[in-house]
């Protein structure tokens, strides 16, 4: 019996904690805020609690607290467990995640999570790298949770993750662009027509998906192309398409009189 806890139970932590307890791991929560209730998951008073004869920690905590929360959980983690990041966070702070885990004896893996978790729950698809990547996939496959793993420490499938995010992005963001455009010119359900015929025959829930997470998770998504930016420079390749993206980012947030996380 596999039991997994999940830290962090805003959307996704709420997603992974419920669809993990339906395919059949005992599931316990924990999370600061009181407010966030997941019916049908047993949840911990504190970190410990949750952490507490676990043969899996899941950090779904939010790039902002991912080293603080590492730093508080690994050392109350007994030997054999994992620790899993399954925060959007940049590679830098996955290696330090790692490195923590490091001075303690708990192996870390970098999950990158590479689609909206809206869609799939627990059964979104993950790329795993690190030390723990390897258990991490043995743990959750189980429950029909799809992991590939791919060599090299944590922070690998970060990186990757970053580079698929400048064309999904950047996709986003030219969609928005172009409706724009096309919505000041008179022809916005003609153009939008046009590049669902493009696409191809899922072009419209595509269309519609992109739109839709793009306003919905602008912050969040700000800052991972923020990251993607950051691994552009710093392997000294052109990254003129994403800095645009990066624009329109930051003129969403600025439209809503929103500051970055």
């Amino acid at each position: 019996m596999t039991r997994i806890a999940v830290i962090g139970l805003g959307e996704a932590g709420r997603r992974y904690a419920t669809g993990l307890r339906a395919a059949g791991a005992v599931v316990r929560g924990y999370d600061t805020s009181p407010s966030r209730v997941t019916e049908g998951i047993d949840r911990a008073a504190d970190l410990a609690g949750a952490l507490r004869d676990a043969d899996l920690a899941i950090s779904l905590v939010g790039a902002h607290a991912a080293m603080s929360v590492a730093a508080a959980a690994l050392p109350l983690l007994g030997p054999g467990v994992v620790f899993a990041d399954f925060n959007t966070a940049s590679p830098e702070t996955k290696a330090a995640v790692a490195a923590a885990g490091v001075d303690v004896g708990v192996a870390v893996a970098d999950v990158a999570v590479l689609a909206p978790v809206t869609r799939a729950g627990s059964r979104t698809p993950l790329l795993a790298s690190g030390p723990g990547a390897a258990e991490v996939g043995r743990l959750l496959r189980p429950f029909g949770v799809p992991v590939d793993t791919v060599a090299g420490p944590a922070g690998t499938a970060a990186r990757l993750k970053l580079v698929r995010s400048v064309f999904m992005k950047g996709l986003a963001t030219l969609l928005i662009e172009t409706l724009t455009t096309a919505d000041a010119a008179g022809a916005e359900p003609w153009m939008r027509d046009q590049l669902t015929a493009e696409l191809g025959p899922d072009a419209p829930a595509l269309v519609e998906r992109l739109l839709t997470g793009t306003y919905a998770h602008t912050a969040r998504r700000e800052q991972e192309v923020r990251d993607a930016l950051d691994l552009l420079d710093s392997l000294g390749t052109p990254a003129d398409m994403t800095r645009g993206t990066l624009a329109w980012f930051e003129r969403i947030l600025g439209e809503r009189g929103e500051d970055r996380l």
